[in-house]
């Protein structure tokens, strides 16, 4: 090896994968740069590296995307490389040439590896003339809607609608019938022209029981080029992956050694140099046959199981390849240790359809132990911006064997602990517990068939008992008792009845009832018996005492809009939810809406499901709509969510693309026809205005789909 690396090596990137970096840095000897946007001041990249620039305000394209500013930074810090992770500009073209002209090595492939593979069109084209298996398909570029609509059916149905720029399943599009076909076209032209600048798409047949198997290989300089494997990245939600491993249980030796011959050889192909995927579908009823979907000229979030069954640190290859040095590994040197599974953790809710959350983290705990390992961006007291990715961290195990990494990984989500943003923590342990994911009976559609039927959890009497004593103690702090909205009086103490918004909109809110004291009352938990219960607390962990059973939890108290208090619960390990109370102005602003309208008629609000920026707008205020048609889009955390008519009436809307929206701000208003059967009451009242905020979800049966953000696949 040689013995001069680089002295200072910027990263491009943000979250947890700059952390990651900055720690292989770290122990390499070398001078880590940073680069940060307004909302990323106080990160923990930031923080972790040595010396950090701002890049600009809080938008990518204004940051994070923005060439000319990280080129500065590169100026400012005397980098002599950029390390850009995944995502961002890991892998721009036009970046990777602009850091040649600047004489800053680019820790990556080369321009033809990029030009080649950052097409998926040509991609295809590429690979199929060295002998690679492609999905069959229709891959040309410059098709219009019209001309991708004539050639499906040749291509056949289901099919699968692709943005040939970009990555890691955003812009993705299953459509099942031909006449879905032209509805959806634009708005997949409109996604992907949003996250990757370029519109155009193509089309590939659908493969039945798909199984998503990912081949990592390391190319140096020198010609040499080796596979470490295969991941399997079957469990996807919306294309994204959610769960991978390594190795997969799918392929046996024989197969392994064949895919993986096939990836190296469409990695030389390119003249590739460095880390890279190259992602292919394997039919689970054909384990044998396999087809190339596209190669990500990038590290990979996966790439942790990868490190963990192989030994090696992927991004220490990738400096070292970088800086010229030749792979002292071959082939029958690689040899694959154990079983690893990783799981990534999100800001989401996946009662409200996996919508993206956001906040402050006000109490983190994350696992150790024997075999794992967690790659983190998460500080307390972190603010988790809406502006990207909403991945947070991911948590990795080993073991020797694959029912032990399993095992271990579902521990070590039951000891992680995220209060103040929504996680699909609960969800990832109903996933790994899923009989078939424990056989492994897997396939890139398994998720969306199960999450019908997942129940997540509710809060239990001893999580509502503390929520509701905690928040009279908030509510109790009053300098004057007359200004105390815990049921005080100058006479006998009031029953105080507190509301709590059920996480899941579809499910009745939680109601308590408490007479007595904060710290030690008589409770009543949605109409059930009268129980005796004490709070006891301890910083943020709590002990709820009902009828003399104690019950260990965690606890946040926190101020929330217009008075009410939000408190934050975990009812056990791997298990946390927010409990937010409902204010009074919000109770009134739900009877409001409700009044006037008929059991089981659709409510004409819509609101915003999350905070974020409203991207297109499809009706004009007074027009007449039908139901499902939709009306404007939502985006956040690089998920575009469409809201659509609830009925049939003419629409009120005053929003424009680019404008700012919170949670459960209303979006629109529908006024239904009149129904022609219930002759018009001239007597009657005014509908009443619509209420500027309601607990209920947004009137919105379109799906959340996935933009690019940190490149995540």
């Amino acid at each position: 090896m040689t013995e001069q690396l680089f002295d200072t090596v910027l990263v491009a990137n943000r979250g947890e994968i700059a952390c990651r970096i900055i720690a292989t840095l770290r122990r390499m000897g070398i001078r880590s740069a940073a680069v940060y946007s307004d909302d990323d001041a106080d990160a923990r990249h930031v923080r972790e590296a040595d010396v950090a620039v701002r890049l600009g305000p809080a938008a990518p394209r204004e940051s994070y995307l923005n060439a000319d500013a990280v080129l500065a930074a590169c100026r400012a810090t005397g980098a002599q490389a950029v390390h850009p992770g995944y995502g961002f500009l890991s892998e721009s073209l036009d970046f990777a040439r602009a850091l040649d002209e600047a004489g800053i090595v680019f820790i990556g492939p080369g321009v033809k590896a990029l030009e080649l593979m950052g097409d998926k069109i040509r991609s295809k084209n590429h690979v199929s003339s060295h002998g690679v298996p492609v999905v069959p398909g229709i891959a040309e570029p410059g098709l219009s809607d019209e001309q991708l609509i004539a050639a499906a059916a040749d291509v056949g149905f289901p099919l699968l609608i692709k943005p040939s720029a970009g990555g890691g399943g955003k812009g993705m599009h299953v459509v099942e019938r031909a006449d879905r076909l032209p509805s959806v076209l634009p708005t997949a032209r409109r996604v992907a022209a949003s996250a990757f600048g370029d519109d155009t798409l193509f089309l590939e047949r659908l493969i039945a029981v798909p199984r998503h198997i990912e081949v990592q290989i390391l190319a140096d300089t020198h010609g040499n080029v080796i596979h470490l494997g295969e991941r399997e990245c079957s469990l996807q939600r919306r294309h994204q992956k959610v769960i991978e491993e390594a190795p997969s249980v799918l392929l046996d030796e024989a197969t392994r050694a064949r895919i993986g011959e096939a990836a190296c050889e469409a990695a030389r192909s390119v003249d590739y140099t460095g880390a890279g995927t190259v992602e292919f579908l394997v039919s689970d009823a054909a384990p044998g046959e396999f087809f190339f979907m596209e190669m990500n000229t990038r590290l990979q979030v996966e790439h942790p199981v990868t490190e963990m069954v192989t030994g090696l640190d992927l991004v220490e290859w990738q400096v070292r390849v970088a800086a010229g040095e030749k792979l002292t590994l071959d082939q029958s040197g690689i040899r694959l240790d154990g079983h690893a599974v990783e799981a990534r953790v999100y800001a989401e809710n996946p009662a409200r359809d996996f919508l993206p959350t956001s906040g402050r983290v006000h109490v983190l705990q994350e696992p150790a132990g024997e075999g794992i390992r967690v790659d983190s961006s998460l500080l307390p007291g972190l603010e988790v911006s809406s502006s990207y990715d909403p991945m947070l961290a991911k948590i990795i195990a080993w073991g020797p064997d694959r029912d032990t990494a399993l095992r271990r990984l579902d521990a070590a989500l039951a000891q992680t602990v995220v209060l103040g943003i929504g996680t699909n923590i609960e969800y990832l342990r109903l996933l790994i517990n899923d009989p078939d994911v424990r056989a492994g009976r897997l396939d890139t559609t398994m998720i969306e068939r199960k999450l019908p039927d997942l129940e997540f959890r509710r809060p239990g009497e001893a999580e509502l008992a503390a929520a509701a004593l905690a928040t009279a103690a908030d509510l109790a702090a009053g300098a004057s008792p007359w200004d105390r909205a815990d049921g005080w009086r100058s006479g006998a103490r009031a029953a105080l009845t507190l509301m709590f918004a059920a996480a899941d909109p579809e499910l009745p809110d939680d109601v308590v009832i408490l007479r007595g004291v904060a710290s030690d009352a008589a409770v009543t938990v949605n109409g059930g018996p009268e129980r005796l219960a004490s709070l006891r607390r301890d910083g943020n962990r709590a002990l709820v005492t009902l009828d003399g059973v104690v019950h260990p939890l965690m606890l946040a108290s926190l101020p929330g809009a217009d008075g009410a208090g939000t408190v934050l619960w975990t009812a056990d390990a791997g298990y946390a939810a927010p409990l937010r109370r409902r204010s009074r102005a919000e109770l009134l602003a739900a009877d409001r809406a409700a009044a006037g309208r008929a059991e089981g008629a659709a409510d004409p609000v819509l609101r915003s499901p999350m905070p974020g920026t409203v991207v297109a707008v499809a009706a004009a205020d007074g027009d007449r709509v039908t139901a499902g048609q939709p009306l404007l889009s939502v985006e956040a955390m690089k998920m575009e969510h469409q809201l659509v008519a609830p009925a049939d009436g003419v629409v009120s809307l005053n929003l424009r693309p680019g404008d700012l929206v919170k949670a459960d701000q209303v979006l629109a208003v529908v006024t239904p026809d009149a129904d022609p059967a219930v002759p018009a009451d001239p007597a009657a009242p005014a509908q009443p205005e619509a209420p500027a905020a309601s607990p209920a979800a947004a009137s919105a049966a379109g799906t959340a789909e996935p933009l690019e953000g940190a490149g995540h696949a």
